[in-house]
């Protein structure tokens, strides 16, 4: 359009109603804010295409009200039928965006006394222009939301895909995949972004996360355990006996976790929930805790958390690392007797 300020004048024959019109109003913001807000009002595409036809018959100073036919109208539409178009004028007056102002014989036009006043028959569109800040309001909340949503979506992708990575046949990622084909609200999208955050901490990121791990030896040097190398697999060597270490052993070995307990630990019981309340310290989910117990049973999942904390900043990612030894490639290696032999001949050299 050639124009995009529309100014206002109101016929003085037809009494305004509620908020007062501006004298000047940006009338296509005000059209792109309805048509990208249509969904809300249960617009459709045809109904838009209407609109904009009826606006492109106001002309500058002349008012808000449509004059043309519905003939006329039909064409600058692109041809729809004349029940077509009653149809679409019914919709925008029963949204209240258009008001019917019929003369005696149905035609539109308008009648000047001499001394200025008007009486104007057609489509009116006041009320569209009164609720102009409604619009606008609602369809800048409507492109925050695409937005949110949109950003959201791809945190779920970019996890997902980590999550593919470490786990392949996690059965999450085929169930996340299936939602996302169906247009979510926000709240779905916040929902199922909890949901694989929860299985992204369970999983944890970093694969290769316990690839180094420190321990003492003699002469003060640091002697590194690669995941690959010879003595990390001594360490887990899976052909020796795998029988959860004595509790007195573990006690006196891994103090790190007994000086976090406020009470003795006399059974395994006692063990394990002490572990349960030291693994969300350490960053380990809850629920990992729990599935390492299913996995490996309560003692060595429980023999884990003492150990790992007693090598504390020895290892680079607690949380991986958990999960490599009690529900990844590494669970039927993971040897809690082995480790704290060693840990104990650590102690002893350093003594």
């Amino acid at each position: 359009m050639a124009f995009t300020k529309l100014s206002i004048k109101s016929a003085p024959a037809v009494p305004a109603t509620g908020a007062q019109t501006p004298l000047e109003t940006d009338i296509w913001a005000i059209f792109r804010a309805l048509r990208d807000s249509r969904s809300m009002f249960e617009l459709r595409p045809g109904h838009i295409q209407t609109l904009q036809a009826m606006l492109s018959f106001l002309r500058p100073g002349h008012g808000d009200t449509v004059f043309a036919s519905n003939n006329e109208i039909c064409r600058r539409v692109g041809g729809i039928d004349e029940r077509t178009l009653r149809r679409h004028i019914d919709r925008f007056v029963e949204l209240g965006f258009m008001k019917r102002h019929d003369s005696p014989n149905r035609k539109r036009y308008r009648v000047r006394s001499s001394d200025g006043h008007s009486i104007s028959y057609g489509l009116s569109l006041t009320p569209l222009l009164e609720r102009a800040s409604e619009l606008l309001s609602v369809a800048q909340e409507m492109e925050n939301n695409r937005r949110d949503r949109i950003f959201l979506r791809k945190q779920i992708l970019t996890k997902l895909a980590r999550l593919e990575e470490y786990d392949p046949s996690n059965s999450l990622l085929s169930e996340v995949r299936k939602t996302l084909r169906r247009k979510l609200t926000i709240v779905e999208y916040r929902n199922l972004l909890t949901d694989v955050d929860a299985e992204y901490i369970d999983m944890s990121t970093a694969v290769d996360a316990p690839e180094t791990i420190k321990l003492p030896a003699n002469d003060g040097q640091i002697v590194r355990h690669h995941s690959r190398s010879i003595k990390e697999q001594k360490d887990l060597e899976g052909n020796q006996a795998n029988e959860p270490p004595a509790i007195q052993k573990l006690i006196s070995i891994c103090d790190q976790a007994i000086s976090f307990s406020t009470n003795r630990l006399h059974c395994w019981l006692d063990i394990e929930n002490h572990a349960r309340t030291l693994a969300p310290m350490m960053g380990i989910h809850s629920n990992t805790f729990d599935k390492a117990k299913t996995a490996v049973g309560s003692k060595k999942a429980s023999c884990a958390i003492f150990i790992i904390l007693q090598l504390g900043s020895q290892i680079r990612d607690i949380g991986a690392y958990f999960h490599s030894i009690t529900l990844g490639k590494r669970v039927q290696q993971f040897n809690p007797t082995v480790l704290l032999d060693r840990l104990s001949k650590a102690d002893t050299v350093n003594a």
